[in-house]
């Protein structure tokens, strides 16, 4: 069996495949299509969630099919009323223009990680603000009735509350990239999530009623862990793959808590590594889930993927050293230390000959000195690996790792670095 004849069948089995249009596995069976997907530029970056799409499109590549990722440029200045409750804030030109230029450069590092160098990079402003509105009313208003587009589920959800004709006309305009991009690119494939499904099936209407010949789309489903919570979101909100936004050691610790019963799907979803190993993995996982072996793979896989190696044992190191009250702070790597200094709470006293133990505790933990003291007393704080004795309220500079770094914890869970250089 081909790599094209196999590639739904892996999607499958990766838990990337929800719905596919009638004839797509024949269709890819004849030889190379050319796929698109869309991106929404409504924020600067993209999040954990919009990796679904991405890995569909990695996975065409990778078995020799042509791919387009399409930042909607356009369609940004309208909204996709698609999984809203509400109308969504229109944007200004200026945030769109600059949220797809790095959203771009995103897609652009990420397809490159994973082994899709080849994928083509587009945005629908190129042709959608040069659109005339009656040329698009005549073209394509016409192929759609009121009534098809009311059944659209996007729609419907909307219908009790409201929905502006803005944004019910949403799906045309998505619709209308697939046209454009089937005349021009040659595409007859779109991808998305299911959420998606109506505006894609609007997309296939439009080019076979435009006599734009074949044209087909698949869905990968909307994910949810195994608890039910929303993918992608934590306490302190989205996980966004840009490093600004999201840490790379926050991206890393996204997925080392994944859940025990979630890890073998998101292993299968959003690596390559091939079925044999991650069957094995399985196994070894159920028979010793306390080690979290399946989650510090997918947390380097994923964190290497979009940050880099370097970045990914950086990551790695720190998490080790939070986590982990025997790790030795003196081996610890001085970039180790710069990113712990960015994550944890800290002190900075420049050229200080001694650790102010009770100026560390106040700055990092936002306790009173009198606190600080009984903690001491009582034998909860260590300093660089050490338990303080209980009149120790100072420790000299010359036990700072390399003259710069004192780990101090709190207890077992809370810990802070103070930097004396």
């Amino acid at each position: 069996m081909s790599s094209r004849e196999s590639l739904l069948a892996e999607l499958q089995w990766r838990g990337l495949l929800y719905q596919q249009t009638e004839g797509l596995a024949a269709h890819l069976a004849k030889g190379p299509v050319t796929a698109y997907c869309g991106f929404d530029p409504t924020a600067a970056s993209l999040h954990v969630g919009n990796l679904v799409p991405v890995m569909l499109l990695v996975h065409l590549a990778r078995a020799g099919h042509k791919a387009i990722a399409l930042v909607g440029g356009g369609t940004a200045m309208i909204g996709d009323p698609s999984g809203r409750s509400a109308e969504r804030p229109l944007s200004s030109a200026e945030e769109t223009a600059t949220n797809s230029a790095r959203i771009h450069a995103q897609l652009a590092r990420l397809f490159k990680a994973a082994g899709a160098g080849g994928v083509t990079l587009r945005n629908n402003a190129d042709w959608l603000l040069e659109l005339r509105a009656v040329d698009f009313m005549r073209d394509v208003g016409k192929h759609f009735s009121v009534n098809y587009m009311l059944a659209k589920d996007s729609v419907q959800s909307r219908l009790e509350g409201g929905i502006s004709y803005t944004e019910f006309s949403y799906m045309l305009l998505q619709a209308y990239d697939y046209l454009q991009l089937a005349r021009t690119a040659a595409v007859t494939l779109q991808v998305g999530g299911s959420d998606q499904w109506g505006n894609l099936t609007a997309g296939t209407e439009l080019v076979r009623r435009s006599g734009g010949g074949e044209a087909h789309a698949l869905t990968a489903p909307l994910i949810t862990t195994s608890s039910g919570k929303k993918f992608g979101k934590t306490e302190s909100g989205a996980v966004w793959l840009d490093r600004k936004l999201t840490s790379p050691y926050r991206f890393y610790q996204f997925w080392i808590n994944a859940e025990d019963a979630d890890v073998g799907k998101y292993l299968r979803m959003f690596t390559f590594r091939p079925r044999a190993e991650l069957e094995g993995l399985d196994r070894a996982h159920a028979a010793a889930p306390q080690e979290r072996a399946a989650q510090r793979l997918l947390a380097r896989d994923l964190t290497t993927m979009l940050h880099g190696k370097e970045s990914a044992i950086a990551a790695e190191g720190v998490s080790r050293v939070i986590f982990d009250k025997k790790t030795d702070p003196g081996t610890i790597a001085d970039d180790i230390y710069e990113m712990l200094a960015a994550e944890i709470p800290g002190v900075r006293t420049p050229k200080a000959v001694e650790l102010d133990v009770l100026g560390v505790l106040e700055g990092a933990f936002e306790l009173s000195r009198s606190a600080g003291r009984k903690l001491v007393q009582q034998g909860a704080i260590t300093v660089n690996g050490e338990k303080l004795a209980a009149d120790a309220l100072t420790v000299p500079r010359d036990k700072a790792v390399r003259g710069r770094w004192f780990l101090v914890r709190k207890g077992a869970r809370d810990i802070a670095l103070a930097d004396v250089r």
